[in-house]
């Protein structure tokens, strides 16, 4: 599709949110051009072919898409580059088609045990990664990085983007906030542009897209054609479509009504409850749910009515209610 203003989106990666079921359901419209999976922990050992199937179903098939078509990137994290580069082999024997090395994580509990932005602090050990995993796959499948503006402050936020370039990362994206910033705003998308500026590779950015608005800003701020979209793409079904419809015809589609929301939930609920308990699918809903009320205000009045609920087919029942539902009371 010729596109009056071109550029690539990316979904990215959440853990313990954003896995083969929620790739399908956000890849069913048109919109995005790339998935990748939640982080594989690689520690001292190679893993078994299972640890990389339960975080990339898609491996099974001959080429790892989704049911949509839209290739899905494996992801690793580590900070050991002998073990990477072993499960870096192992992955490519599996199928996968691209690696994408995580340098952004910023959960307290990853952090230490020396992993994601943890090594953020030494441009020298993201090289050392990128480098082991890129010598390990060779040009078999591209190599690509992702990282925040640093760890405690931004001061070597260039010299990790041009450690992984040096290192062979084909592109790179970068979550426009250091580890310290969490996910606070603001989100800094023109020290994005600062990196994109002195690299040769595509620079992605990341962090705080929520809105078509949101989107044509971080895109001018960072000077960065492609984007890759988390938590907006799940308090937001209809951002990516939203966006590629905006790219290629100039016009703004309505916001995504509350109906379209739940009839994705309840895909998502369909797909789940039929390999977890119903009590462990509600919770996974009321976790997506959550995301989408700070940014519609029937999604928070839904969230609000069914926050004790725990049967699934209640909590079902109260998504697709079209009436007001009563507000859930205080224990």
């Amino acid at each position: 599709m010729e596109l009056l203003h071109p550029g690539r989106i990316g979904l990215a990666p959440m853990e313990g949110v954003i896995d083969d079921v929620t790739r399908d359901l956000l890849t069913r419209m048109p919109g995005f051009d790339w998935t990748v999976t939640e982080f594989v922990r690689v520690v001292d050992t190679r893993l078994p072919p299972r640890v990389f199937h339960r975080h990339c179903p898609e491996l099974t098939a001959s080429l790892p898409l989704t049911p949509a078509g839209v290739p899905v990137h494996l992801q690793l994290l580590g900070s050991d580059p002998a073990a990477l580069a072993a499960n870096a082999r192992q992955a490519l024997t599996l199928g996968a088609s691209s690696l994408d090395l995580n340098f952004g994580c910023p959960a307290k509990l990853v952090n230490r045990h020396d992993g994601g932005a943890s090594l953020l602090r030494d441009p020298r050990r993201v090289h050392a990664a990128v480098a082991a995993v890129h010598d390990a796959v060779g040009d078999a499948i591209p190599v690509t990085a992702k990282i925040r503006l640093g760890f405690d402050d931004r001061r070597l936020a260039l010299a990790c983007g041009r450690a992984a370039e040096d290192a062979g990362a084909r592109q790179l994206a970068v979550h426009a906030r250091t580890r310290r910033e969490g996910y606070r705003p603001p989100a800094h998308w023109e020290w994005i542009g600062r990196i994109r500026a002195r690299l040769s590779i595509p620079v992605i950015a990341n962090g705080d897209i929520w809105t078509l608005e949101d989107y044509w800003k971080a895109r001018t701020l960072s000077g960065c054609p492609d984007v890759m979209l988390g938590r907006g793409a799940l308090a937001d079904p209809g951002l990516a479509p939203r966006i590629r419809h905006w790219q290629a015809t100039g016009e703004r589609l309505p916001a995504t009504t509350w109906p379209e929301r739940a009839r994705v939930l309840s895909d998502y609920a369909a797909a789940k409850r039929c390999v977890l308990p119903g009590k462990i699918v509600v919770s996974l809903l009321k976790q997506w749910l959550n995301h989408m009320r700070s940014r519609d205000e029937e999604a928070a009045r839904r969230f609000q009515a069914l926050r004790r609920v725990t049967e699934l087919d209640d909590f079902l029942a109260g998504l697709a209610a079209t009436s007001a539902l009563p507000a859930a009371t205080s224990a």
